[in-house]
């Protein structure tokens, strides 16, 4: 969603490149079309020209959720989906003690990513955002 005021060189968004973001968008190019797609989004939503609003909505939608239903949980939430066997055909051959630390590391992860304690800080931003 834009924002209420005209892109001039004064108020434009400044590029990611050259940046930790843009250097880390650039280090994940080229692994898989879905992590592609996931860099394309992050580098609209840095690029987009946000009113407040949508600002808030974006942190919360990212990682300030005080539920968990955010891009950081479904992070979590992936990364346990493809650490088990039984969502993962591709760790079945694996020995059985393989698969199991993997799934366990892999719900540790979620879990973690999980944890409402991991939002606070962009809950409080999202929070101090109310003017």
């Amino acid at each position: 969603m834009s924002g209420p005021f005209p892109s001039t060189e004064g108020n434009a968004v400044p590029s990611v490149d050259g940046t930790d973001l843009g250097d880390t968008l650039t280090d994940l190019d080229g692994i898989h079309p879905g992590i592609d797609l996931i860099r394309d989004g992050v580098r609209l939503l840095a690029h987009d020209r946000l009113d407040v609003n949508t600002t808030q909505v974006l942190i919360a939608a990212l990682a300030g959720s005080a539920d968990g239903t955010d891009v950081l949980a479904a992070i979590g939430q992936l990364v346990a989906r493809l650490t088990n066997a039984d969502t993962n055909p591709a760790l079945r051959h694996l020995p059985l003690d393989v698969q199991k630390d993997a799934a366990h590391q892999g719900f540790l992860t979620s879990f973690h990513l999980g944890d409402s304690e991991l939002r606070n800080s962009a809950a409080t931003a999202n929070a101090a955002l109310d003017h």
